[in-house]
């Protein structure tokens, strides 16, 4: 069985940045070819070419109903909603987004719209904050290793695993490790932050890290080519979705779901309050939760699928029935919103680059 989605996007530090508008908006003609059919807009943070096949979904579903779609970057999402509604003006009728934090952000100080779906009920607790914000995929962060270098051994499988191999190994590894920036990359620092909400011993890892020489990237691919070609030995805390895209095309790429607890991050869809038409937001939002908008993600994207109603490979419930509580969902709540406080990201950096300064 399959259990990681293979994310087809481009550098995830890149989703995550705070820029930004990446591309012009695009625009798809409703299909019953009315010139004068209504318009949906949505600002997503996954890029156009790939959020085809859910574009094609939904007007499949809709004729009636033309698209602009506005590819941006999360920041550029939170922000203009923002400035638009605080305007006065109109927004986007949908928002999908990878930012996890700034998505709670807008749901909670007033920017979203409470949104009662047919499968709000049924929705997973942890991925439904008050019907206005959803988690709508389902992608872990993983353990990558470079399969020749652990002919005859396992890679290890928990981080108490990963600390003492790096012990192990020595100058074998040093400068062969591999983790994102937690300063530049927005998943990063989300997988920092629960890896200290979730682990008491999570500086031994990092001190580990610091003496091995650990390369920090803002970017999953940077480090998956450097695993692929041997360079590194090892990545830690990889977006499996990514990773596991890169495992498909590189034989000499391994990925571990670590076994003592395994963090997994949601993209997040929303229907903005000054949404200038929230009941095609809600249509779009309808159709992402619906058991053909999920199977598109888990098969066509090949992201993994959140809804209850949807089994198999790259879904959250066939995930679960195997791992069980091995997987830590990040929950779309409120709590999000402390890894936006200033003060506590700080500290948290502080800390990050005095344990690396050990090497």
């Amino acid at each position: 069985m399959r259990l990681f989605p293979a994310c087809l996007a481009a550098g995830f530090a890149a989703c995550l940045s705070l820029s930004a508008a990446r591309a012009a908006p695009v625009f798809f003609p409703a299909r019953s070819g009315d010139a004068h059919a209504a318009i949906i807009t949505v600002y997503s943070s996954l890029d156009e070419p790939l959020a085809m096949p859910m574009i094609e979904g939904f007007q499949a579903a809709n004729p009636d109903v033309a698209v602009n779609y506005e590819d941006m970057l999360t920041g550029a999402i939170y922000d203009r909603i923002v400035k638009e509604t605080d305007a006065g003006g109109r927004t986007a009728d949908f928002a999908f987004s990878s930012a996890m934090d700034l998505q709670v952000k807008l749901s909670n100080d007033g920017y979203a719209q409470r949104s009662d779906m047919p499968l709000s009920d049924r929705w997973p607790a942890w991925a439904n904050w008050r019907n206005t914000a959803y988690a709508l995929t389902f992608e872990p962060a993983v353990f990558v290793y470079h399969k020749p270098s652990f002919r005859g051994r396992k890679p290890p499988g928990t981080r108490a695993e990963f600390v003492a191999y790096l012990k192990e190994m020595g100058d074998k590894v040093f400068g062969r490790i591999g983790t994102y920036d937690i300063e530049r990359s927005g998943v990063g620092f989300l997988f920092m932050a629960r890896d200290q909400e979730q682990f008491g011993d999570i500086w031994t890892v990092i001190q580990a890290m610091g003496h091995a020489g650990v390369k920090l990237y803002s970017t999953s691919q940077a480090i998956l080519e450097r695993v692929a070609d041997g360079r590194f030995t090892l990545g830690y805390n990889i977006l499996g979705s990514y990773a596991a895209d890169w495992a498909s095309r590189h034989p000499d790429v391994g990925i571990v779901l670590p076994k003592d607890y395994t963090v997994v991050m949601s993209r997040i869809g929303l229907v903005p309050q000054a949404a200038a038409r929230p009941e095609l937001g809600r249509r779009y939002l309808e159709f992402f939760m619906s058991r053909e908008g999920q199977q598109i993600l888990a098969s066509r994207l090949q992201i993994a699928a959140v809804s209850p109603e949807i089994a198999g490979d790259n879904t959250a419930m066939s995930m679960q029935a195997i791992l069980g509580a091995q997987l830590k969902p990040v929950p779309v709540s409120p709590g999000l919103m402390v890894y936006l406080d200033q003060v506590k990201r700080a500290r948290l950096i502080e800390r990050w680059n005095a344990a690396l300064r050990l090497q």
